[in-house]
């Protein structure tokens, strides 16, 4: 995902709502999410569907890395070889 551009990807509720399609291509092609506001707040975020894709990936692999992190406080890592080990028996 690129960085948002403040000057043009910021937009109000009334203006996306007459342009929608040209919104939609907007994002598809420039990768950056639309801010859509309303009552000068704001309000909901348009993603192209990679860049939301792209951030559920990363976000999953972030979880993991907590939860790793997570066990071995709690004493439950394992050392290379006894992974090594169950992998093996697993053939």
């Amino acid at each position: 995902m690129y960085k948002i551009q403040l000057d043009q990807d910021i937009q109000p509720l009334s203006e996306f709502r007459s342009k929608v399609a040209f919104y939609f291509d907007k994002v598809k092609r420039t990768k950056r999410p639309l801010i859509i506001t309303q009552n000068g707040k704001s309000s909901a975020i348009l993603l192209d569907v990679s860049a939301y894709q792209a951030m559920v990936d990363k976000l999953e692999v972030l979880e993991d890395i907590k939860l790793a992190e997570e066990q071995i406080s709690q004493g439950m890592e394992l050392s290379h070889k006894e992974v090594k080990k169950k992998f093996a028996k697993r053939s």
